[in-house]
């Protein structure tokens, strides 16, 4: 394992000094602590109370963790000063590996931040992982606009994202939550979450999205499937359904001249016969019957 540093010069000073949080470079202590690398014992560090993460792979938690025993841990974490103690910005995978691997203390860069910012740095950080699914990403973008107060243009300036990228994850939380979670799951993509938020009827949505599922359907025949939903060709006039009795002679037509008998009709009664024949020796026999 990678030989530990020592503390910080001046951390157990800094600790002690102040029971106040440091959020600003004015605070007290604010000099010695900003942009400074340090180790610091994990027990004085507490997790992000807002931490947009919630799950952890633990088989993944554990590679990490071996990973640091052999090597230590190359990227610091992220961390404020609040009161005697510190609280996690970022880097809560490598802190959790760390106490995995048995570390008394971890690198940590120092950030001045309030609450605010520091939710906003914690957000910013989620939104780039890369195994983020899309309605993570969704929900990330809608806590940056309700908790952190930015609009759309501030938040894709911040993740470095087109705005129009951004309200197209946004609009996916639109979808029915059954639907989300099919997203979610990688039963489908992104792709035909987008087609189906078109259709604002929830079960509508839903019979979509179980015939997506059944027929396996790429995005370009979603796309299609749900045109075809939306805008339903209206039956011909002479493809109405025949009363009773024409299906009947229809029938009867068909037995009797041993081919298939079409009867077309509208709502007006007025229609016409097909004869249908396989061959010209079909055809003349057919016209032998009826001459």
């Amino acid at each position: 394992m990678a030989k530990k540093k020592a503390l910080g010069r001046g951390l157990s000073a800094l600790l002690s000094e102040s029971n106040e949080q440091t959020n600003s470079a004015q605070d007290a202590g604010a000099k010695e602590l900003v942009s400074s690398i340090i180790d610091i014992p994990i027990s004085r560090i507490s997790r992000n109370p807002n931490q947009p993460r919630t799950y952890f792979n633990e088989t993944a938690l554990q590679e990490l963790a071996q990973s640091i025993q052999e090597l230590g841990v190359i990227q610091p974490i992220t961390v404020r000063k609040v009161q005697n103690k510190f609280e996690l910005i970022s880097g809560e995978r490598r802190y959790r590996a760390s106490q995995m691997a048995g570390l008394e203390s971890i690198p940590a860069f120092i950030r001045l931040a309030d609450d605010r910012e520091m939710l906003e740095m914690a957000l910013v950080e989620n939104i780039q992982r890369e195994d983020l699914d899309a309605i993570e990403v969704a929900l990330t973008y809608q806590r940056l606009i309700d908790d952190v107060n930015l609009t759309q243009e501030e938040m894709s300036r911040r993740v470095g994202k087109d705005r129009s990228t951004v309200t197209n994850y946004l609009r996916l939380l639109k979808l029915d939550p059954i639907v989300q979670t099919g997203i979610r799951d990688g039963m489908i993509s992104m792709g035909h979450g987008r087609a189906l938020i078109t259709l604002e009827d929830n079960n509508q949505q839903l019979d979509a999205y179980e015939e997506i599922i059944q027929k396996n359907l790429s995005v370009r025949q979603t796309e299609q499937y749900i045109k075809s939903l939306k805008n339903p060709k209206p039956k011909s006039s002479t493809t109405k359904d025949l009363p009773n009795d024409y299906k009947k002679i229809q029938k009867s037509w068909t037995n009797q001249w041993e081919t298939k008998v079409e009867i077309k009709r509208n709502s007006n009664g007025k229609g016409k016969i097909i004869l249908n024949f396989d061959s010209d020796e079909d055809f003349e026999r057919l016209k032998e019957l009826l001459g």
